[in-house]
């Protein structure tokens, strides 16, 4: 039988224990898989499956001192990638080795990998991992998700400008907090299809004008005139924190004349001029909380950090 040969031409070359054998083997199994991958049972992929992933045990050992099997796993991911009968368990083990030249065939291409497998790559494996991942011709947002999760600019500009790569509302909003430092990222992040309106406002109010024009030369035609109206209610938005802006040196004025003539402490200074900002803006309250936390720990003075330590203790 074709199956017994195999495995006892698999079973000479383990025991013969010579590097050239199990390469060897390793290439006439896979071409023979290759040839009739179409053709094959269940029984007969899992038996070629069994077969190949104990040749690939033997030679991963060498491979970490031996280009010529790096090379040779190499080349047998990347004959397997495009297979859709390949054995699942084979091309797992495939994509989990650290040589990304091994890995990276079956991490951008093999089908045989579910979007389980592919999250738990995500969440375990280092960059160049996850970029192969990132640029596969479909992900779901459970697989994006995981790999944004990582915090890797690279993957994520990777993931914007791949359009088979679903993204979630979560997944923008790690991406939107890159952008704001990354004006290549906050531009492919723009022109998505799939960010919802109030995130792409999100993304152009926080954007700078050179960053708002560049996605408005780069807006396809069916959105150009969302994107063009998002600006314009971004930059609206901006307007009406410049008047927040001087009502509240208004108010320093204010308070400046109160303390020359000895009625208000500095510490009740500072607490009227953040009550102040904060009225004068109508913000929400968890935005104020937010602002309120980002002063008390951030501001040089010493005096305004414990003015807004005071109001959030309320």
């Amino acid at each position: 039988m074709l199956e017994r040969s195999i495995a006892d031409e698999v079973e000479a070359a383990v025991t013969a224990g010579s590097t050239d054998k199990h390469l060897d083997t390793l290439k006439q199994v896979t071409d023979l898989f290759m040839r009739s991958a179409d053709g094959y049972s269940g029984e007969q992929i899992e038996l070629f499956g069994d077969v190949l992933e104990r040749l690939i045990k033997t030679i991963e050992l060498r491979a970490l001192a031996d280009v010529s099997a790096r090379i040779a796993l190499a080349e047998t991911s990347t004959q397997l990638a495009s297979i859709k009968q390949a054995p699942a368990a084979v091309v797992r083990r495939l994509a989990n080795n650290d040589e990304i030249t091994i890995a990276r065939p079956v991490l951008t291409e093999s089908a045989r990998l579910s979007a389980e497998d592919l999250v738990e790559l995500a969440e375990t494996k280092g960059e160049q991992h996850l970029l192969a991942i990132s640029g596969r011709w479909w992900l779901t947002e459970v697989v994006t998700d995981a790999l944004l999760k990582r915090h890797y600019p690279s993957v994520s500009r990777r993931l914007v400008t791949n359009p088979g790569a679903r993204m979630s509302a979560s997944g923008f909003a790690i991406v939107l907090k890159q952008a704001e430092s990354d004006p290549d990222l906050a531009v492919e992040t723009g022109i998505r299809v799939d960010l919802p309106a109030d995130q792409r406002h999100q993304l152009l109010k926080s954007a700078t004008e050179a960053v708002r024009q560049r996605l408005l030369s780069r807006a396809p035609p069916h959105m150009f005139e969302e994107i063009r109206s998002a600006i314009a209610t971004a930059a609206s938005g901006a307007s009406r924190e410049m008047s927040r802006a001087r009502d509240f040196t208004a108010a320093r004025r204010f308070v400046a004349a109160l303390a020359k003539h000895g009625k208000l402490s500095e510490l009740e200074q500072q607490r009227y001029l953040i009550n102040t900002m904060m009225g004068v803006a109508k913000l929400p309250v968890p935005e104020i909380q937010q602002r309120l936390v980002q002063i008390r720990d951030s501001d040089p003075s010493p005096r305004v950090r414990e003015a807004a330590q005071e109001i959030l203790g309320r």
